[in-house]
Parts: structure tokens; sequence; C-alpha cells
């Protein structure tokens, strides 16, 4: 676990948690969004907000450290109540909310929301962090998109797999998109392919690799991989990089940590949880 403190300067400022939601929801659109969960504030804590907490994910170690910090809030990209999912405040569920609610924290979450923003969001921050410059959205016509396309310096693959390393501080797993059967005469691996052209989709958005290819991108970025994406990367000639569904949405919540500390002149602390996927 690593913390980042956007603010450390006491402060005896406070806010209400609707004052800070409010903000959020209009700096985010959020009510732009049909999502998998609800955006805003899902916990209230019950207490003016004086010192926030901010992570990927709302899991138990989060809300520890919230608790060793004495925030008020805590704000994520990852929280709770989920399409889906069973609806009883029970288990794990039912242990991190009523921490939550004993220790009088609230808590707020944003989701696509966080995703799609064009300065502050997931996909723009990765692009940042990369050196890439946005130049579209891989689903033209959106209102708000939530993947793009980006430009970086034309590079081979390997250059790529390097400096997302040294960004992200893990190595992703490439899928060459110049794959050949292992009984054919070229190589398995065409290590001199430029990239140029880059479809980003943070977290768990290894699916719209087919939009990246069928928009002429080079390669395409997101966190997560599954069995099939090997298959659709080779067939349709695009690598692809699964850097990590936590590595990849670090940055959306700590820029809107950001932008809370300076609206609100509130201590805000990124606290990383390790996490490998």
């Amino acid at each position: 676990m690593t913390t980042h403190n956007i603010s450390t300067e006491p402060s005896d400022t406070a806010i209400t948690v609707q004052a800070l939601t409010t903000f959020c929801d209009d700096y985010l659109s959020a009510d732009a969004f049909k999502d998998y969960a609800p955006n805003g504030l899902q916990v209230d804590g019950g207490r003016p907000i004086k010192r926030i907490i901010t992570g990927v994910t709302a899991c138990e170690a989060l809300i520890d450290a919230a608790i060793a910090d004495n925030a008020d809030a805590i704000m994520v990209h990852h929280g709770y109540f989920w399409k889906g999912e069973p609806a009883p405040i029970t288990g794990m569920k039912g242990q991190r909310i009523r921490k939550l609610m004993q220790h009088g924290i609230s808590l707020i979450g944003y989701h696509l929301p966080l995703d799609a923003h064009p300065a502050i969001g997931n996909n723009a921050k990765l692009a940042d962090a990369l050196n890439m410059t946005v130049i579209g959205a891989l689903y033209p016509g959106e209102s708000h998109p939530v993947g793009n396309i980006a430009t970086c310096t034309p590079q081979n693959a390997q250059s790529l797999i390097t400096h997302i390393t040294q960004t992200l501080g893990r190595l992703p797993l490439h899928i060459s998109a110049n794959y050949s059967a292992p009984n054919s005469t070229s190589a398995h691996i065409d290590n001199n392919r430029i990239i140029e052209h880059v479809g980003i989709c943070t977290g768990g958005a290894q699916d719209m690799i087919e939009q990246a290819a069928l928009m002429g991108c080079d390669a395409f970025i997101s966190g997560e991989i599954s069995e099939r994406t090997t298959h659709i990367a080779r067939e349709l000639g695009i690598d692809y990089f699964a850097c990590g569904h936590h590595a990849t949405e670090r940055g959306g919540i700590q820029a809107l940590g950001h932008i809370v500390s300076q609206a609100f002149g509130i201590p805000v602390t990124f606290v990383d949880i390790d996490n490998p996927a």
C-alpha cells in the first residue's frame, strides 16, 4: 500500500457531503451516463467532510486506511451496488459498509463518468502518462465517449512495452498482431512493425479491441485480457497490451482528488492498495 498526499496542509475547512457530491456530479456530468452502478454518494457517513481518502476500489484495506487517517469520506472509481449483485448487505459487503457507518465515513464512487472525462478521466490520464495525444473517440458520435484513439511517437512493440512498464510499474501482457502458426516458415512476431495510432480504454474493456481494429488502430491498450482477446488480436492484425485493470485506472481518481482539494481546500490523500490484476 502506498499513499500520495494531494494536499497536506492542515485545514479547518468542512463541507457537506451533498456539496461535495454535487460538485463532482456536475464536473463529471454524471447524470449523462447509463452505468452499471450508482454514481455519486453511495454511503452517507453523516458528518461534515474535512479529510478525504481516494483509491481505485472501495475494498476493506482502503476503508482501514481511511479510518487510520481519520478521513470523513472515501472517493473511488469502483464503489458498491453493482448491477446484478445480490441486494442483501451481508457477508463481505456488510462488513465493509458496517465499518463505514460505524466510523462516520461517506463513500462516493464514479465509474463510467471517471473513465470518460476528457481531461481527468482514466483514459485521458493514461494517454497523458504514456505521452500520447487523444485525437478522437473509438465510437464516433457519442456525446461522452468512454474509449479513445490516440497518437504516439512511432515505435515498435518492444519500445511501447518498455514505456508502459516504466510508466505503470508493471510489465504488460503483449499479444502481437503478427503471430504465425508454429509450423510457419515466417517469424512468430515482427518486431519492426510500427505502432502510431492506439486505441485506449482502461479496465475491463478488452472487447473494444474489435472496434479499435475497425477504426484503423495499430494497437489497443486496456487493463484485462480474455482468452478470446488473443485470437482477435492475431486475426485482426492489431497489437494488444493488457496493462492491468487497477494499474490503468489509478489516474482518474487521483486527478479528481486534486480537483476537489483545489476547489474546497480540503486535504486529499490517494492510497494505492497493491493489486496485480
